[in-house]
């Protein structure tokens, strides 16, 4: 048996690390959301990149969120989350979730408490409550595995993505 050649070498291999991952994850394309959860001081949320659909039936969906996240107290114990789906017109929205010390839910920040008291952030594509299922370690992260309970998909308008280090719109 004779091996086939590759089409094409490789620029360069470079061993596993935290810089190699996140390389790597600059050429990925994600789509971008928000979870929130209620603390015990108010309102908590996060800007989340590794939002997941896991199962239809049930509906169960999943995100990462590192364990030294200002957020992850409150969403470690939250009996529900929100989930809310980003458009292209919430660049400055994602941004404030991102941004570590950030009022979060202070103005501009529009958001209402939704059900099971979770807050629910306006003028999204679409947003989902759900109720955590698992938390499991996974590193320096937990992933969240949550079932969905309520939502509302009509928002309008094209999603925000983040690409390359930066929050992006569709491209025809």
């Amino acid at each position: 048996m004779t091996a086939t050649p590759a089409l094409g070498s490789p620029r360069s291999i470079v061993p596993a690390s935290p810089d190699l991952l996140r390389s790597v994850f600059q050429q990925h394309a994600a789509g971008v959301a928000v979870i929130t959860a209620r603390g015990s001081a108010g309102p908590v949320g996060f800007t989340a990149t590794s939002l997941a659909s896991v199962s239809a039936e049930p509906p169960i969906v999943s995100f990462g969120i590192s364990t030294g996240a200002s957020s992850w107290p409150a969403v470690a114990e939250a009996d529900h989350v929100g989930v809310h789906i980003l458009g292209e017109h919430q660049h400055e929205l994602a941004a404030t979730f991102a941004r570590s010390g950030a009022d979060r839910f202070g103005a501009p920040t529009a958001w209402h408490e939704g059900p099971h008291g979770v807050p629910v952030l306006d003028d999204v594509l679409a947003w989902l409550v759900c109720r955590p299922l698992a938390r499991v370690p996974a590193g320096d992260h937990r992933v969240v595995l949550a079932e969905v309970m309520a939502g509302d998909p009509a928002g309008s308008g094209r999603p925000l993505l983040y690409h390359q280090g930066r929050f992006n719109g569709l491209r025809d």
